[in-house]
């Protein structure tokens, strides 16, 4: 069964970090690509940051940036983003997903998707 399940979330102060992290199983996890979504209430999913296969190419939104970190461990099948510096707008319920082969910034192009980890940042 392939599945992948997100755990770190939780409630947090301004300014504070947290680190995801993203488990895959049922999958050969170096053939594929992974990325981080959030979306928060009314708004429209996000995409935050992707990683390729091997780890050496990385994309982050704007809003991110320099605040996030991708990363991800092949042996452990586990995909990574360490956040810091939160702010309120960063509350949300993050996602990881897979993408076969390529790195992608686009939602749709993600065929597998976990189940999400609130992040809720407090003021």
């Amino acid at each position: 069964q392939v599945q992948l399940v997100e755990s770190g979330g939780g409630l947090v102060q301004v300014g504070g970090s947290l680190r995801l992290s993203c488990a895959a199983s049922g999958l050969t996890f170096s053939n594929y690509a992974m990325g981080w979504f959030r979306q928060a209430p009314g708004r429209e999913r996000e995409r935050i940051a992707a990683i390729s296969r091997s780890g050496y190419n990385k994309d982050y939104s704007d809003s991110v940036k320099g605040r996030f970190i991708i990363s991800r461990d092949n042996a452990k099948k586990t995909t990574y983003l360490e956040t810091s510096s939160l702010k309120p707008e960063d509350t949300a319920v993050y996602y990881c997903a897979a993408k076969f082969a390529s790195l992608s910034v686009i939602a749709h192009e993600y065929d597998i998707w976990g189940q999400g980890t609130q992040v809720t940042v407090s003021s």
